[in-house]
């Protein structure tokens, strides 16, 4: 267990490139101004990590307010994903172009196939690992990658994916892929870490809430960074954003910890990978 102090805090991919742990989303942020306030004090209150994706609509948006601010590019680490409509060989490689010109990069820091695709599953892998042999991107990966996906993956590919970024949280713990995972050297990014806030009101989190003065939403997040999750809170409200930071001044305790851990109700909050997984 990683008991990090600093939001600067790394994670080492299992190529070497070093990963944020704790990033910013910006899911279905399409409104400029409104991004634009998110980002602005996103930065202002230290995250470096900005997660996108093709679906959220906001690819050149976040790329336009970020290549205004005054970052260096060697500062940030940008991470998008290819649409399951996207999805294919060529299809994959012609979208990407796409997006790379939206986030106005010349290099892209993390590219992850948004769901599993059966009819395209190899074919869009195999594009992936060419952009990532031309040094387009620094680093690949899949999100919502059940292990038997994965396996299925290992039976064709050149290269297992670097990250897996997944549904977890408090209700959602994942216990057995997230073993599998580490054992395969594949990071886990854990999306909706706060459950869209349904945990919030849980009595652990209120009770560890007095005892920290912390919100319940910072003693989840604190839960995610411990269990050395890489994880990209959202949110569009400034007073939340710089929130989310403030989670590194305390620590939990083993007993917390597994008492958070207790909570799993194997509860999803989005779409179940194997559902979604034979109609793409």
């Amino acid at each position: 267990m990683n008991v990090s102090k600093t939001l600067t805090d790394m994670v080492p991919l299992s190529n070497g490139i070093q990963m944020p742990q704790h990033g910013f989303g910006v899911y279905k942020i399409t409104e400029m101004k409104e991004l634009e306030r998110a980002v602005h004090k996103a930065l202002e209150v230290g995250y470096r990590s900005f997660d996108t994706a093709q679906m959220y609509q906001n690819e050149g948006l976040l790329g336009e307010i970020l290549h205004q601010s005054s970052f260096a590019r060697k500062d940030l680490f940008i991470t998008t994903k290819i649409n399951n409509g996207n999805q294919g060989y060529d299809q994959t490689l012609f979208t990407f172009e796409q997006s790379l010109a939206d986030l106005q990069l010349s290099q892209l820091d993390l590219l992850l196939v948004h769901w599993p695709s059966e009819k395209h599953f190899f074919e869009t892998w195999r594009a992936f690992e060419q952009l990532y042999e031309e040094k387009m991107v620094r680093a690949i990966g899949v999100c919502n990658f059940q292990m038997h996906h994965l396996e299925k993956l290992k039976t064709k590919a050149n290269m297992m994916p670097m990250v897996n970024q997944i549904e977890v949280h408090p209700y959602l713990i994942q216990t057995e892929l997230r073993e599998y995972l580490n054992e395969n050297q594949i990071a886990v990014e854990a999306w909706r870490p706060l459950a869209r806030g349904k945990i919030l009101n849980e009595p652990i989190l209120e009770e560890l809430s007095q005892r920290y003065n912390k919100t319940p939403a910072q003693i989840v997040l604190r839960w995610q960074l411990q269990q050395d999750s890489i994880f990209i809170p959202k949110s569009s409200t400034p007073a939340r954003i710089e929130e989310n930071t403030n989670i590194y001044e305390f620590e939990l305790t083993m007993e917390e910890m597994n008492k958070i851990s207790s909570l799993n109700k194997n509860l999803r909050t989005g779409p179940d990978p194997d559902k979604v997984y034979p109609t793409i």
